[in-house]
């Protein structure tokens, strides 16, 4: 009977030696799955991280990209009102280009060179002495002297408008030399085409 006892100490104390090495190893295993997991985890995480930190660059870029071009934009839009400020004048009953008529053209067609992506519209006007339909045909005149200009410098005809206003829109509206003067005139609209 003791030896029965004996036997049956033996196999608890093996049993239960059994299950401590059993489950040493299965918490064995699980820290080592959990590591593993959590490895994967802080793999995933930081390859989320660099995807997000590389997006976040792109919009970066691509603002700055943006801003770039409205600034270059709104220079282009300034440089092209300024040409406004530009009008040729003509002498009286004329539609002959002065020698500063051709420098004015000469810095217009340098700027649509550079800018294809641009036209021009030039408004022939007139003084309001004279008939109406000859004041229109004489400022059709002086445009298309300008556009012949703009022409020879190399601009293409497909980027040049012309229209005449003759007498209908004055620069000035008094009825004098000085008025009439700033009256006869060629005045440019630089617009893009996009």
């Amino acid at each position: 009977m003791k030896r029965n006892s004996i036997i049956v100490v033996l196999l608890a104390l093996v049993c239960s030696l059994s299950l401590v090495f059993l489950s040493g190893c299965a918490t064995d295993q699980t820290v080592k799955s959990n590591t593993i997991k959590g490895d994967a985890n802080i793999s995933t995480m930081e390859t989320a991280k660099s995807k997000a930190e590389s997006v976040a660059l792109e919009e970066d870029t691509l603002k700055e990209a943006a801003l770039k071009a409205k600034r270059e934009q709104e220079r282009l839009m300034a440089e092209a009102a300024a040409f406004k400020e530009k009008d040729i004048h003509f002498d009286f009953d004329r539609y002959d280009l002065t020698s500063d008529a051709r420098k004015i053209l000469g810095e217009i067609a340098s700027w649509l060179s550079k800018q294809n992506g641009w036209e021009i519209t030039i408004q022939g006007h007139c003084d309001n002495r004279g008939t109406g339909e000859y004041n229109l045909a004489l400022g059709e005149r002086r445009a298309e002297t300008a556009k012949s200009y703009l022409m020879s410098l190399g601009i293409a005809e497909g980027r040049i408008d012309t229209i005449s206003y003759g007498e209908e829109m004055p620069l000035d509206p008094a009825n004098n030399e000085v008025a009439w003067a700033k009256n006869r005139r060629d005045h440019f609209l630089v617009v893009s085409k996009k």
